[in-house]
C-alpha cells in the first residue's frame, strides 16, 4: 500500500447520501486491506457522523458536508464537517442515549458507537457555525 492517500468529498445533506457515503468510504478503505469487521466499523461510525449533521447540524434543511479521508500506512483519518447549527454543549451531546430530538424517537447512541468503532473520536462545535467530527482507526491484526 502506498505510505498515504488522501480523499476529500462534498455533498447535499440529505439522508439519500447517508448511504451513498457509506459506499464511498468502503471503496476508499479497500486500499488498506481491511477485514470485514473493520469495514463495518468504519462505515456505521461514518454513517452516524453524516446522520448527525442531517438531523442536528441542518435539522433537515439543505446544507453541505465535507467528508475528508486519510489512508496512513494502517490507519485512517476521517474528519465529517457540517456548517450547520453547531453543539452548544459538547458533553452533554456525546452522553450516551442524550438526543435533542426525542420528539423523532432518536436513540441518542450517535456518539457513543462513534467511539465504539474507532480508536478516537475528537468533536469540535462552534453554535451557529457548525461541526467537526474527527476519527481515527488502525486497520489491520499489527494496528495499534
Amino acid at each position: 500500500m502506498n505510505n498515504k492517500n488522501h480523499m476529500r468529498i462534498e455533498f447535499d445533506s440529505k439522508s439519500e447520501n447517508e448511504s451513498f457515503i457509506r459506499t464511498v468510504i468502503a471503496a476508499f478503505l479497500v486500499g488498506a486491506d481491511p477485514n470485514m469487521e473493520e469495514l463495518n466499523d468504519v462505515k456505521t461510525a461514518v454513517s452516524e457522523a453524516v446522520t448527525n449533521c442531517i438531523i442536528h447540524g441542518y435539522e433537515g434543511k439543505e446544507g453541505t458536508i465535507v467528508l475528508e479521508a486519510t489512508l496512513c500506512h494502517r490507519d485512517i483519518y476521517i474528519t465529517i464537517q457540517d456548517f450547520g447549527i453547531g453543539i452548544a454543549d459538547i458533553g452533554q451531546a456525546m452522553e450516551p442515549l442524550y438526543t435533542s430530538k426525542p420528539e423523532m424517537e432518536r436513540s441518542g447512541m450517535g456518539f457513543s458507537f462513534m467511539e465504539a468503532f474507532m480508536d478516537t473520536v475528537q468533536v469540535k462545535s462552534t453554535p451557529g457555525e457548525g461541526t467537526i467530527i474527527t476519527m481515527k482507526k488502525g486497520i489491520g491484526r499489527n494496528a495499534r
